[in-house]
């Protein structure tokens, strides 16, 4: 029988076991209780919260901190300098609110919509690239190279530059336990390119939105101030009367956070719902057969496997009880979006895809002021993407034996490593 949190703050759980099977698991947990004391990603302790209306609470609870200062010990997620870590999942209100919104007019649904087309045309000359050969592995050729030729378009990063861009960001995704100084260096690599960047768009600013935030940082305008027409793909806010800005440090990190936030998750949701489609091949045929619900279904495939394993780690401000646990001030509190997806007090028959379900209210986008800046952007690319996908291809099949795929090996995140597919 699992052990629960009340049996002690020194009976720390091993989860290493949800990197194998972690639905299972993380039913097993939610049966054996709402939170649990465990071993966190990096073998320090945190309270894992497994249930859906814990989980919901958590993430909206002003309480429960994302600032590293108000952590007491166990795990706190990436060790990054202060210049790549002053970043939204970092922060709280007053510093969150502000930043966020200098941001988040990029971001709308309104103007994502406008990247449809063009994220259309990229999907189908992915496909025209690998549509000769029959067969191809997905995320190297189609979910990997399509958000990053997105999210660096927005930003303004040279073509030039993405692949280092994406080595990086591997890295830090999936670290190599037997070369632990990659990461290091992935992260002075990146460091280093954001400010050379930053440096060389203060030169010569562009029509993008690194552009529009530098003049925030620096003072300046970015064409939708006072009645402008804005005629960049950016969109972040000017400075306004109450004089807001971005620090040095918090331009590079939100530059860091937008790439890699940008790239991951929806590389991820892409291919993990490729992948539920082919293992419900009666649901692909029907939605080849109506793409016009592909906007629904990507909503089922983001709760039913989303990319988002575990929320960002928080930091109680005060004692708090959670499930009717208590957790002190300062602990580690891991809120599992996963577990919180598949829970049948929520989602009625949880462990079955079906797009024709009403997942709203699913979490892999996050709630409260937290939510995900890059949502509506992350739902555009993936629906475009698949509608571009099994239209184009009527016989994808898998490539491999199904046991044969093999899962980046993380508690945070969830993501193929490869997807072999043949047509």
């Amino acid at each position: 029988m699992q052990k629960t949190a009340e049996t002690g703050p020194d009976d720390l759980i091993d989860v290493t076991h949800l990197l194998d099977d972690p639905y299972a698991g993380y039913a097993a947990l939610r049966d054996a209780g709402p939170v649990h004391r465990v071993a966190g990603p990096d073998g320090q302790p945190a309270w894992l919260v497994t249930r859906y209306e814990d989980v919901r609470r958590g993430l909206s609870d002003p309480r429960l901190s994302l600032d590293k200062r108000h952590a007491g010990g166990g795990y706190r997620g990436f060790s990054l300098p202060p210049a790549l870590d002053a970043n939204l999942l970092n922060m709280d209100p007053p510093d969150h609110t502000r930043v966020r919104r200098l941001v988040a007019k990029a971001f709308t649904p309104a103007r994502v919509e406008k990247l449809r087309e063009p994220v259309r045309r990229l999907a189908d000359g992915l496909l025209d690239a690998v549509a000769e050969s029959g067969r191809t592995d997905l995320i190297a050729s189609y979910a990997g190279p399509l958000p990053i030729v997105v999210i660096c378009d927005l930003l303004g990063v040279p073509e030039r530059d993405r692949p280092d861009f994406r080595s990086w960001t591997d890295a830090l995704i999936t670290p190599d336990p037997a070369r632990p100084e990659q990461t290091k260096q992935a992260v002075g690599a990146m460091l280093r390119y954001y400010t050379g960047l930053i440096a060389a768009k203060r030169t010569a600013p562009g029509d993008d939105l690194l552009s529009d935030l530098i003049m925030v940082r620096d003072g300046g305008t970015d064409g939708t101030a006072d009645g402008g027409t804005d005629t960049g793909t950016g969109g972040g806010a000017p400075p306004d009367a109450d004089g807001d800005r971005l620090t040095e440090d918090e331009l590079t990190s939100l530059a860091f956070l937008l790439l890699f936030a940008g790239y991951e998750n929806t590389v991820h949701l892409i291919g993990n719902s490729v992948l539920a489609l082919l293992d419900h091949p009666e649901r692909l045929t029907a939605l080849r057969a109506d793409p016009a619900e592909l906007g629904t279904a990507v909503e089922e495939f983001a709760r039913y496997d989303g990319p988002v394993a575990l929320a960002i780690r928080r930091f109680p401000v005060e004692d708090v009880e959670i499930g009717g646990v208590r957790v002190p001030r300062g602990e580690t509190v891991l809120l599992s979006l996963a577990s919180a997806n598949r829970d049948p007090h929520r989602f009625p028959d949880a462990g079955t895809l079906d797009p024709d379900r009403d997942a709203a209210g699913h979490l892999m986008f996050g709630h409260g002021i937290h939510y995900c800046l890059g949502a509506a952007l992350a739902r555009m690319e993936t629906e475009t993407a698949l509608a571009a996908l099994i239209s184009r291809f009527p016989g994808l099949r898998l490539d491999v034996p199904r046991d044969g795929l093999r899962f980046r090996r993380t508690l945070r995140a969830r993501g193929l490593i490869s997807l072999p597919v043949a047509w």
